[in-house]
């Protein structure tokens, strides 16, 4: 039998692999590179090989048509000129991202400050509803706070995941450690599956590539790179160079030199 759950989850992986855009960035940083017309953006990447986007419920409701790949509505805000910029809070509810025709829903929860407590609170209420409504949930898991002295700390990222999945996620984004053996020991002690997020370690192509190649090595489920894509020279290329690593298996190698090509 088939569920509605699995039904949304077939639209935004492909294969059980996921390759997102994550295009939030409106909320807490404005109309940043790359996105000052997002629904150009979202329209330029659709057909390159993306699985899904995360945008949030407005700009959802503003696209001038549906796109024609897996749609995922973010709920959590916070803004970057504001005086607490990593107290994320509550933006929307699941009904409403029915209501708009998402195929799934995500929270971002900062672990390791002060308004930790508040954000787990968000995220229990929203998985509840998910599960009333058979709605994936992709929790955004950050070690992010004034007790994190090292974010990629592997035992921390491998903490940080873990919560995610015991508070109903069924996709958890979260910081890759740097290196194949100890993100694979994150992805062994997280019973659902692990997308990896872009973050500062990796600027070049060939650095974007061995980041999600080694993530998909140890074991993860796909990507959700924002800025590495729309603000990269060349963004169809770069999805369809990280679409050959994360759902037709190529090499590194041979994905950069196609990469190059292009």
């Amino acid at each position: 039998m088939v569920f509605g759950r699995d039904i949304r989850l077939s639209r935004i992986l492909k294969d059980n692999k996921m390759l997102c855009i994550p295009m939030d960035h409106g909320i807490s940083n404005g109309p940043i590179s790359g996105l000052e017309n997002i629904h150009e953006m979202v329209y330029q990447c659709e057909n390159a090989g993306l699985t899904c986007i995360l945008v949030n419920t407005g700009i959802i409701k503003s696209m001038p048509r549906p796109p024609n790949i897996g749609l995922i509505a973010h709920f959590s805000g916070s803004t970057s000129i504001g005086l607490y910029p990593d107290r994320k809070v509550l933006m929307g509810s699941v009904e409403e991202a029915l209501r708009f025709g998402a195929d799934a829903v995500s929270v971002h929860v900062n672990i390791g400050g002060k308004d930790e407590p508040d954000m787990l609170q968000n995220l229990g209420i929203i998985s509840d509803k998910c599960v009333e409504w058979s709605v994936p949930l992709v929790a955004m898991m950050y070690p992010r706070g004034i007790n994190i002295k090292d974010p990629h700390n592997p035992e921390i990222v491998a903490h940080v995941a873990r919560i995610g999945a015991e508070t109903g996620a069924d996709i958890v984004k979260t910081l890759y450690t740097g290196d194949v053996t100890s993100f694979r020991k994150v992805i062994k002690s997280c019973p659902v599956p692990v997308v990896i997020a872009g973050g500062p370690k990796a600027n070049t192509d060939k650095e974007i590539i061995e980041m999600c190649a080694g993530a998909m090595k140890s074991g993860a489920a796909g990507v959700t790179f924002g800025r590495k894509i729309f603000q990269h020279k060349n963004p169809c290329a770069i999805i369809h160079a990280l679409r050959q690593i994360i759902i037709e298996g190529k090499n590194t190698k041979e994905v950069l030199v196609n990469l190059a090509r292009s």
